[in-house]
């Protein structure tokens, strides 16, 4: 194994980092217009066209997934860390609108005129959003030149009467794209896609930026007044106080779906629901499974109907929620949601009350019953963006009992993989602490390829953890990836990081080769699926219409991670 780190020439990325930390040292607004140059020039694999006239509307897509509905309207935006911090700067930010977005999870508040405040927990929320509005910027300023002055913005424009009909193919040529890039373009600009065309048409956009001023202690407050809110639905009365734990970093509904039941008992409502809605598409595939008698599919897809299943009726959806909260405590789980005021929610599971019934039926195992003698939970957090990673587990370390296994599970770019395939890495590679983690993965392609029909699965693969999305260019890629790195990703450095301090007394160190196998007592297991291909295709499961791959995919690692946590557990107890 090569044990030399290797090192990245890309010093338009190292430029582009300096620049906006720089600049967003000023205590007031700096115009992102001031990133645009920096941005441009780092070649971002993300952006491609940054420098070219043609709009690259695979960039604005990206990122206006990752920012709210509103955004049309904004022309400021605000970084702080908490509520105090931008009531220090005299904004009311607790009477602002919730606002969400599609494909990031971070708390935003919109104060309905030009205002957007968005709490950020770790450096990485800036290392993300800055290129993010960069983009967002360049692109729609491309779109507006090209539309500005064509007889489509004077329809578009037209003061009187409904908004005027459009299609992709009209729209095409006027912007130089093809039509599979204009539908892109129609998609990035969500359900109301003609009104952000008008937008667009109407005036060039001109954002600002301001990190209210904080703290490295501030992100490690934020974190702890996260575990505040978790700790006691941990706590117990009885010994142990504080039980041992497996932590996962997953999602909100895989572990769920795998051990909660809910699904599986009203499996009937969700295939009625998905004959009468149609959904995605789906109704075909599941009844196709149902025929073939093919479980694994037919639970994968009823996992995925689910979440559509308890909204399908408004007047029914509060009511349907409480039942199957109700229904789960019955398991032992606990759910709690923005603890903290922080948009990473987590779960409790406690393995001595999971009913062996309502486990979904991969989970099978001889034995299962001897859990109820089991003294340990299962933490799950939805898992966090890049550096709040090693906050979160730092915090949760000083918080719990024994540690008996960490496992995560996300998503990661992929050199060399399929959209919808599984890694499995033994070598990391973190850019915030430039270590090289090597450590041994609890997990094998065995224990991922049985649950899956269409992906594949790589193992001993090296993964490396990037500071951002946009912040790798294709010379930076190509550097590791002549060094065998196939795996990007943004949370497994910092959480190896915080394992490192789980079990040495001191700080994680810098720019060292760290070997994590050698005294760590507990399960480490890393899984990543495939959501992008920057290296090839760029291809996303953002371009997806069904996201099935990522399902599946997302379903075999919760599977392993399970039967992983069961089978450890089991050999603890004993016969």
């Amino acid at each position: 194994m090569d044990r030399q780190r290797p090192r990245t020439t890309s010093d338009e990325i190292d430029l582009y980092i300096r620049t906006y930390y720089s600049l967003l040292r000023s205590s007031g607004e700096v115009r992102v217009r001031a990133f645009e140059e920096a941005h441009s020039f780092s070649d971002s694999s993300l952006h491609a066209g940054a420098l070219s006239g043609t709009p690259d509307v695979a960039a604005f897509a990206y990122s206006a997934a990752r920012l709210p509905a509103c955004m049309p309207q904004v022309r400021r935006i605000v970084l702080g860390q908490s509520h105090e911090s931008f009531e220090a700067a005299g904004l009311e930010i607790r009477t602002w609108e919730r606002v969400q977005t599609r494909g990031r999870r971070r708390p935003l508040r919109f104060n309905g005129g030009d205002l957007l405040g968005a709490f950020i927990s770790s450096t990485s929320d800036i290392d993300d959003i800055v290129p993010i509005v960069t983009a967002y910027q360049i692109v729609w300023n491309q779109l507006h030149v090209l539309l500005a002055d064509t007889e489509l913005a004077r329809r578009l424009l037209a003061s009187d009467g409904p908004p005027p009909t459009l299609d992709a193919a009209e729209l095409a040529p006027i912007l130089g794209i093809d039509v599979d890039a204009a539908r892109t373009l129609c998609a990035a600009l969500d359900r109301d896609w003609i009104r952000g065309l008008q937008a667009i048409c109407a005036r060039p956009c001109d954002l600002s930026l301001r990190v209210l001023s904080g703290s490295y202690s501030q992100y490690q407050r934020a974190s702890q007044r996260w575990w505040s809110d978790i700790e006691p639905a941990y706590l117990r009365e009885t010994a142990p106080r504080r039980p041992p734990i497996y932590f996962v970093s997953s999602n909100t509904h895989s572990l769920l779906n795998m051990l909660g039941g809910y699904a599986k008992a009203n499996r009937d409502g969700i295939i009625a629901f998905a004959q009468r809605r149609d959904p995605e598409g789906l109704a075909a595939p599941l009844l196709a499974a149902i025929a073939s008698g093919r479980e694994p599919a037919i639970c994968n897809l009823s996992y995925y109907l689910l979440r559509a299943f308890l909204h399908d009726d408004p007047a029914q959806t509060q009511a349907r929620l409480a039942e199957i909260q109700a229904y789960e405590a019955e398991s032992g789980i606990r759910s709690i949601d923005v603890p903290g005021k922080i948009d990473v929610n987590a779960q409790i599971f406690a393995l001595s009350r999971l009913i062996p019934e309502r486990l979904d039926p991969r989970l099978q195992m001889p034995g299962l019953e001897r859990l109820r003698a089991s003294d340990a939970v299962i933490i799950n957090i939805d898992y966090p963006l890049g550096m709040a990673a090693y906050h979160h587990l730092s915090r949760i370390g000083q918080g719990c009992g024994e540690v008996r296994g960490l496992y995560i599970m996300g998503k990661a770019a992929s050199l060399n993989a399929r959209v919808g395939d599984v890694m499995i890495s033994t070598v990391v590679q973190d850019e915030h602490s430039r270590n090289t983690y090597l450590f041994r993965n609890c997990f094998a392609a065995a224990d991922i390829q049985p649950h899956l029909e269409v992906a594949s699965v790589f193992d001993q693969q090296k993964a490396l953890t990037v500071r951002g999305a946009f912040l790798q260019n294709r010379e930076y890629m190509s550097v590791f990836y002549r060094e065998g790195y196939t795996v990007l990703e943004m949370e497994a450095g910092p959480y190896l990081s915080a394992a490192y301090e789980l079990v040495n007394p001191q700080r994680y160190p810098n720019d060292e080769i760290v070997h994590l196998s050698v005294n760590t007592p507990f399960d480490i297991g890393i899984l990543h699926y495939a959501s992008d291909t920057p290296y090839s295709r760029r291809q996303s499961l953002l371009s997806k219409s069904l996201s099935f791959f990522g399902v599946e995919a997302t379903s075999a690692c919760a599977i392993a991670i399970c039967r992983q946590i069961f089978t450890r557990e089991l050999a603890r107890l004993g016969p």
